[in-house]
């Protein structure tokens, strides 16, 4: 389970790097603001879909982690109270 979920926080920092290359690569002035066609439109949807990925992986792999708690596979061990 731990391997999981550290699979899962690593596709979520390539999802995040992914969108943070498409915002440089695609950075750039074009002619029109509101032109959805422009150079920087095919950029622009793929930062959005990176971005979007990150969301979806980061939600399923805190939703396993409270899972994998309930169903006791995974144990919290913090810090020992009153030592």
């Amino acid at each position: 389970m731990n391997i999981a979920i550290v699979l899962g926080l690593l596709v979520v920092l390539a999802a995040l790097a992914a969108a943070g290359f498409f915002m440089v690569r695609g950075g750039g002035n074009t002619e029109s603001a509101g032109d959805s066609d422009g150079p920087n439109s095919q950029a622009k949807r793929r930062m959005a879909r990176a971005l979007t990925v990150r969301i979806g992986v980061s939600v399923i792999v805190f939703l396993a982690i409270l899972l994998a708690w309930y169903f006791g596979a995974l144990k919290p061990g913090g810090l020992p109270v009153g030592k």
